[in-house]
Formats: structure tokens, sequence, C-alpha cells
């Protein structure tokens, strides 16, 4: 009975700390949900976002007028990525959790870091078929993955869905799935992504979600593993989700590489 009430006891501070840390956050992007809503802010702000986002890496985002942002579903959203990126076990520098994902062919349970090979970089990407930015970006990281194809590998880790059509609908959503009530649901909804990629690696995160709270990766979030630590962690989606962060990691890391090269022919 003293155990039960000392458990309570920690998650009721748990979930006070979360409150008092997330609360301001949250109560911002609710507030710019709403100002978003605005049809006039919206365009003002999307424009300004165009002029910023001057790398083919990174296309702008469209954002129909006929999108609500500030609804029950948003909020519910915001707040389950805000509280999966606090939660997350995934740090620069720490080691990478290993989780289990699902092979999209074989539908065999496997672990993250069974892709890792050697001392290459592994370059995980986490998205849904219903995430706008996610989907706008989905052939610029083809792209990237392939030109450095040569010093590192890449994972695109299909979690549960952004945008569902059962949730928070974006009709900017290439595709309208509903929730995932099962993991032949995910499957099936990851099949859709790798006709869009093909050649590509694809698993897709379990029922559980453990991949997806373990990186905090909701929406949208990229990382490149080595050593079985993360060495880069991209920012949440969307307004962190960016290829051209990714590409010149790689080409700092081939930087790197060709100088040590070279100091061991000198040598």
């Amino acid at each position: 009975m003293q155990k039960s009430a000392g458990v309570l006891a920690v998650m009721a501070l748990k979930h006070t700390v979360l409150c008092l840390v997330l609360l301001p956050r949250f109560l911002l992007a609710a507030l710019m949900l709403w100002l978003l809503d605005f049809l006039c802010i919206r365009r003002k702000v999307l424009q300004k976002m165009e002029k910023r986002g001057n790398s083919p890496d990174d296309p702008p985002v469209c954002v129909s007028d006929s999108n609500k942002m500030f609804t029950l579903e948003s909020l519910r959203a915001v707040w389950y990525g805000q509280k999966l990126d606090f939660f997350k076990s995934a740090h620069l520098g720490f080691i990478a959790p290993n989780t289990e994902v699902v092979q999209l062919q074989e539908q065999r349970r496997v672990r993250v870091l069974d892709y890792v090979k050697g001392r290459r970089p592994l370059i995980l990407n986490f998205g849904s078929c219903s995430c706008p930015p996610f989907m706008t970006r989905l052939a610029a990281f083809q792209r990237v993955a392939s030109q450095y194809a040569d010093i590192a590998d890449s994972l695109l880790v299909y979690i549960e869905e952004a945008h569902p059509s059962d949730g928070w609908v974006s009709s900017d959503a290439p595709y309208q799935i509903p929730k995932h009530c099962c993991l032949e649901d995910r499957l099936k909804a990851a099949q859709l992504m790798h006709s869009e990629v093909p050649g590509s690696t694809v698993v897709v995160d379990n029922m559980d979600n453990s991949s997806n709270a373990a990186y905090g990766a909701y929406f949208e979030r990229l990382y490149i593993l080595r050593d079985e630590r993360v060495v880069y962690q991209g920012g949440r989606g969307p307004e962190g989700y960016k290829i051209s962060e990714l590409r010149n990691w790689l080409e700092q890391y081939r930087n790197d590489l060709e100088n040590s090269r070279t100091v061991v022919v000198h040598v």
C-alpha cells in the first residue's frame, strides 16, 4: 500500500512538473494556431516563411484556407507532441534508444540499431503520409540520402498519423488516412509512402509507438546515429524539420572523412 502511494505521488509530481514546463509553450502554440485561423494573418506568415526558405531541400509548406488550425483536435495533437518531446529518451551525444520496429515487406520485428552497418552513420527519418511537410520534403530527403549513400545509410520510420482523417485533418495531406487501429493499418499506410520513394528502406513503429515516444518524433523528425549514439538531432516538425540541416551535417562528415584520410596518407 505504501509503495502504491509512493508511485502515485511520483506520478503526480511528474505531471505537475510537466504542466509547469510545457504550459507556457503550449499556450503560445495555441495562440499561434488561433491567430492563423485569421486568413489575412495566415497568408502573411506563409509569405514570410516562403521568402525565408530559399533552400531547394526545404520547399515551403502549403496551408490551404479551408484548414482549421485552432480546434480541440489540433490542441490535443500539439500537447501530445510537446509531451513526447519532453519525455523522449533520445538526446544528442547520448546512447540511441534501440526501439522495436516492424519491417514493411517481411513484417518481422527488429530493432532500429539492427540497421547500423559498422561505424557508418544511420539517418532516421520519422513521419507519416498525412503530414504535409514530411511528404512535401520526402523527395528532397531521398535525393540527399542517395547523394551521401557512399558514407551513410538511411531508414524511414512510419509513425502514427500526424493529421488523421478522424482527428486533426488536413486537406493538404496527399492521403486521407484514419488513426491506425492495428499494425495492419500502419503497414498499409507505410506501403503508400514506400510507393513515393521506391528503393528506400521503410519500417513501421509498433502499436505501442515506442520509437515515436523514445525519439519524440511526432509530427516528423530527423536523427543521425553513429556508434550507437545520437550525433544529430533535428528539431521538432514542422518548424524544425529541415532537410538542409541534414545535408549540411553529412557534407561536414564527408569533409572530415576525407581530411582524416589525407592525414593518414601523409603520415
